[in-house]
C-alpha cells in the first residue's frame, strides 16, 4: 500500500553547509554573550555549542582566526547596511541627526550580539581581529567621506579635511558602542544617556565643520 505521507525534501548541500556555518558563528556569539572575549573560546566548545563534532568545524573554517574574521565581516555588513539607511537622512543639524542616531541605535539593539563582538574586540581582540576591525572602520570612513563631498554645507572643505571629519564621526560611533550595548544606569539623567551624548557629539562635530576652514587654516 502506497503511503500518502509527504517526506520532507532534503536540503541542497550548499544550503546545509551555510546553515552549519551560521550555527558556528551563532554559537561563538552566544558564548561571548556571557561576558567572555573571543580569544577565550576554544574550537571544541564552539563546535559543541553549535551541535557538531570538532572535526566538522574544519569544513567551514580553517581555524578560530578564520571564524573571527567571518564575524567581523558579518557585523561589517550589518554596520554598512545601517549606514546606507542613515544616508537617506543627510547629515545636518537638528532632527536629521536625531533620526540617524535612532536608526543606528535600533540596529544595535536588533543585532546586539554582533555589535557586542565588535565593541569588545576592537581593542581587546587579537592583532588579526583588531586589524580587521580597523580595516572595517576605514571602509566606513571612506563611505562617509563620499557622502560629505555631496553635502552643500561641507563642500567648502577639501577632501583631506572631509576625511578628518569622517574619521572623527566614525570613531565617535565606535567608541559609544559599549555604552549602547550595556543597559544605562537607572539614575542617569536624560542628557547623559548614550544616545543623547552621541547626538550632541555629532552636532558638535558638524557645527565645527561648518565653520572650519580646513587643515592648518584655523587659528586658535
Amino acid at each position: 500500500m502506497q503511503s500518502h505521507a509527504r517526506l520532507k525534501p532534503l536540503q541542497p548541500r550548499a544550503e546545509q553547509k551555510l546553515q552549519t556555518r551560521n550555527a558556528l558563528m551563532d554559537a561563538a556569539r552566544r558564548l561571548m554573550d556571557s561576558g567572555r572575549g573571543f580569544g577565550s573560546l576554544s574550537l571544541r566548545e564552539v563546535a559543541r555549542s553549535a551541535g557538531i563534532v570538532p572535526t566538522g568545524f574544519y569544513r567551514h573554517f580553517d581555524d578560530m582566526d578564520a571564524l573571527a574574521l567571518a564575524l567581523v565581516a558579518e557585523v561589517g555588513e550589518t554596520f554598512r547596511d545601517t549606514i546606507r539607511q542613515v544616508r537617506h537622512h543627510e547629515f545636518e543639524l537638528g532632527g536629521v541627526i536625531n533620526a540617524s542616531v535612532r536608526i543606528f541605535v535600533d540596529a544595535v539593539t536588533a543585532n546586539r550580539s554582533q555589535f557586542l563582538f565588535l565593541a569588545r574586540e576592537q581593542y581587546g581582540g587579537s592583532l588579526l581581529v583588531r586589524q580587521a576591525v580597523a580595516a572595517l572602520r576605514e571602509r566606513i570612513t571612506a563611505d562617509l567621506v563620499a557622502d560629505l563631498s555631496q553635502m552643500p554645507k561641507q563642500q567648502h572643505l577639501p577632501q583631506p579635511a572631509q576625511s578628518i571629519i569622517a574619521d572623527l564621526v566614525v570613531k565617535t560611533v565606535f567608541a559609544t558602542l559599549p555604552e549602547l550595548i550595556d543597559p544605562p544606569a537607572s539614575n542617569l539623567p536624560p542628557h547623559a544617556s548614550p544616545e543623547a551624548k552621541m547626538i550632541e557629539q555629532l552636532r558638535f562635530i558638524f557645527i565645527g565643520a561648518k565653520h572650519w576652514q580646513g587643515l592648518g587654516q584655523t587659528r586658535d
